[in-house]
């Protein structure tokens, strides 16, 4: 089995540090609104991994942090008049639904930022004393980069490069413009934490190191997260972990996501242009969203379209179909199931392709469509799918029944609800849409017209 790792960049024989057991840290979210489609990508991504991975035979630790303070959730609280708990812990709920609905496992803890502030302190001073650190007047405290030979290890920067048309501004704190903040001084109506350099919070990066060390021991197996975390943030957490602790590497095998675009742009918060996860549940299911991700090798980047999501929900539909119809008869179905499992092996020990390994599970769809019209037992067939789609996250759950057929006829009745609309009666328009609603078929008004879903 080899992976590819960031840090290297080249695929390795995974060895993890203990026989039989892989420690896994994966960047979790900051909740301050819906998750999007961009985070559907990297968390079905390291559910895969870490299901093959117990499909292996290991025991698998999976933590996942969850960044509850941060500017954009003060900024976001302090426009909603809510108190950042309640911010966090709405959005965070919100968070977990998604992923149970799109089959994603949860961690086996999910440590906040707010309850482990007690060690990440405890680092900080640790990193201070031994000179990788130091505070600043104002109550922050800084990681010393040049105190690390080997920063920019990760990312394959130069700290002198890094360094090019890069100051100190007038009235800055730091010694160098690279050094990073791992403890920020409290700023008025903010919430803080006492500290031995005064009251503050921590910095984003020094969370991570800190949940890591604390729940997974001072060198992890497998830490993942997107493309877009290598630098600064994977790279900070390098530095802070292992000049604290002394014990390199830090992190056995970094794995990275691509990102997700929505046309030429990476699908962000900050530039607005999100389809969130409830909102893609509710035109295509489960399967499907997990079906767009994996169709694509992890490390490379992703357009989001609805064509492509489209022929993903058509693809989950032949996959479920070929797993629950009825066998065509006792005679025996002259099948090398093993092959089938050992070349789905072979394609998930190479650095988890999935696209290949989901080529597997078409082609013995497609043969259990060929022994069923010949008269043969498919079952034995459709179990080995069951099982091998069970470790990519697909449920293969029979498609609703109906749906396909109904479709057409409730494109009508919308046609018709509009026209009434138009001619301004809308006690029969509202008669059709409470009428399908009863039936499970949600309706939504947009500017470009009415969509429907069945509720899920």
């Amino acid at each position: 089995m080899k992976i590819y790792s960031t840090l290297t960049r080249t695929k390795e024989e995974f060895l993890p540090l203990k026989e039989g057991e892989v420690s896994m840290y994966v960047c979790g979210v900051t909740p301050y609104m819906d998750a999007h489609v961009g985070h559907a990508m990297s968390y079905i991504t390291f559910d895969v991994i870490r299901r093959y991975l117990e499909y292996k035979g290991y025991r698998v630790k999976y933590i996942q942090n969850v960044t509850d303070i941060d500017d954009k959730i003060i900024d976001r609280a302090l426009s909603q008049k809510v108190s950042v708990k309640e911010l966090a812990d709405k959005f965070f709920a919100s968070f977990t639904e998604d992923m149970a609905c799109l089959n994603i496992r949860p961690a086996d803890a999910f440590p906040r930022a707010t309850l482990e502030i007690p060690r990440m302190i405890e680092m900080i001073t640790s990193l201070i004393q031994k000179n990788h650190a130091y505070a600043a007047r104002s109550g922050s405290v800084y990681f010393r980069v040049r105190s690390m030979p080997d920063y920019g290890k990760l990312s394959g920067r130069n700290l002198d490069d890094m360094m090019a048309g890069a100051r100190i501004e007038i009235g800055d704190e730091k010694e160098h413009p690279m050094d990073f903040v791992m403890w920020k001084a409290a700023k008025p109506g903010e919430p803080s934490w006492p500290s031995p350099w005064g009251a503050g919070r921590p910095g984003w990066h020094m969370e991570c190191s800190a949940m890591a060390l604390s729940y997974l021991g001072e060198s992890v197996d497998i830490h993942g997260g997107g493309q877009d975390l290598i630098f600064p943030h994977h790279e900070n957490e390098i530095a802070q972990s292992e000049c604290a602790t002394g014990v390199k590497p830090f992190v056995r095998y970094w794995l990275h996501n691509g990102l997700l675009k929505l046309g030429e742009e990476k699908m962000s918060k900050s530039l607005g242009n999100l389809v969130t996860i409830k909102d893609a549940l509710k035109t295509y299911s489960s399967d499907a969203i997990r079906l767009f991700v994996i169709s694509s090798y992890y490390r490379n980047p992703l357009t989001y379209s609805v064509e492509a999501l489209e022929a993903s929900q058509k693809g989950a539909e032949r996959l479920s179909k070929a797993a629950h119809i009825e066998s065509g008869g006792e005679a025996p179905f002259a099948l090398d199931l093993a092959a089938v499992e050992n070349s789905f092996i072979a394609a998930m020990d190479d650095d988890f392709d999935t696209p290949k390994a989901l080529a597997t599970l078409f082609d013995l769809a497609r043969q259990i469509n060929t022994g069923r019209d010949s008269g043969l037992d498919i079952r034995p067939a459709q179990q080995s799918l069951i099982k091998l789609s069970n470790v990519l996250g697909l449920t293969l759950a029979e498609p609703e029944a109906g749906a396909a057929e109904a479709g057409p006829f409730i494109q009508l009745l919308l046609e018709i609800r509009k026209r009434l609309r138009q001619e301004k009666q809308y006690s029969l328009a509202d008669e059709i849409r409470d009428h399908l609603s009863s039936m499970g078929i949600v309706i939504e008004d947009k500017p470009q017209g009415a969509t429907w879903y069945f509720k899920r």
